[in-house]
């Protein structure tokens, strides 16, 4: 079965990187054929928060967390629902497919800025797992990718109703849940940074990692620097950005160094959260892989070594006093004895 959450991934997307930028989705899926899903949801999401979701089973739209009224937005979503679910039904008949069901995605996202500036609208169309259509509206400008050939007139039609219709639509919702939502998505929570060294026993030299966990919102910035001079991409693995269970983010960038690798390595981190960025430095030697163990591991001896005599003590003393005190009863036992053959002579 093709994958029905194939653009949630596109959801940690960064838009517009540390500006306070916030942005609404629309995440509709469209099944033709028999699942246990409904035929017909979309989910909506103010930034990472997913604030409602529509069903073609339940008919209606459903507020998640609601703490407001809500009954003149439902009305409105309930209407733009029942006008894009033929259009998607539409598209998905054109499709030869006989066998198993058939899954239709589209994905619409509108930003807006830090000062309430509107931003970009993106709108992206998929079926059976891959993207057939992109869109993109910025400043009046319309950017399309996709499998189709477009004539001039159908670009300048679509670059309407997405001017038009979507894009308005959508920067108004996002003003709706940004007013009503907005104590959720616009808390900070300050990222904790480490760079980590771990040896690498199979290659001979070292692993670093540079982390950044407990942050929130989801933008974040982390570079590793090696003196002073930003680590390549292309030597670097990791960088995806990962939830963690109390609604924070961590992400990780790692790099393999030689066992020879005599530079010195930074992880830097800037955030909504912090005044300046936060930069974590590694200085070590890589001459000697294992000299920062050396010491612990002398103390571990030497410990052992304080333990093993005092119990080798403990024991001899005890041997000790056992064989005086056998010593001592063998020597009365002769004495009453002598005395006894004195008694009866």
């Amino acid at each position: 079965m093709n994958n029905i959450f194939v653009f949630l991934c596109m959801l940690s997307m960064p838009t517009t990187i540390l500006t306070g930028s916030h942005s609404f989705c629309m995440l509709t899926t469209n099944i033709k054929g028999q699942t246990p899903f409904p035929q017909f949801s979309v989910t909506f999401k103010l930034d990472d928060i997913t604030v409602g979701h529509y069903n073609s089973e339940a008919g209606t739209y459903i507020p998640r967390e609601n703490t407001t009224n809500e009954d003149m937005r439902i009305f409105y979503i309930n209407n733009e629902m029942k006008e894009l679910q033929p259009f998607l039904d539409e598209l998905i008949k054109s499709e030869n497919q006989t066998e198993g069901p058939l899954v239709s995605q589209l994905m619409t996202m509108c930003e807006v800025s830090g000062n309430e500036k509107a931003g970009k609208l993106f709108t992206t169309y998929a079926i059976r797992g891959s993207t057939r259509d992109e869109m993109n509206l910025l400043n009046n400008k319309l950017t399309y990718q996709g499998t189709r050939e477009l004539t001039k007139l159908q670009l300048e039609i679509n670059k309407w109703v997405l001017e038009t219709i979507i894009y308005k639509r959508c920067i108004r919702d996002l003003k709706y849940y940004l007013d009503i939502r907005g104590i959720q998505v616009k808390k900070k929570v300050k990222p904790r940074v480490r760079l980590i060294q771990k040896a690498n026993l199979d290659s001979g030299g070292f692993h670093v990692s540079c982390l950044a966990t407990g942050f929130y919102p989801r933008h974040i910035n982390l570079t590793l620097f090696r003196d002073g001079q930003s680590v390549a991409d292309h030597e670097i693995t990791g960088g995806d950005l990962l939830p963690n269970g109390d609604g924070t983010y961590q992400m990780r960038k790692s790099l393999e160094i030689s066992a020879a690798d005599k530079h010195k390595y930074t992880c830097s981190a800037t955030h909504l959260s912090l005044d300046n960025k936060l930069d974590v430095l590694l200085e070590f030697d890589h001459g000697e892989p294992f000299k920062s163990v050396i010491p612990s591991v002398l103390t571990v001896l030497a410990l052992m070594l304080v333990f093993g005599v005092a119990a080798a003590i403990i024991v001899w003393k005890r041997r000790r006093a056992d064989s005086n005190k056998s010593g001592y009863s063998t020597a009365s036992t002769s004495e009453e004895s002598m005395h006894k053959k004195s008694e009866i002579m």
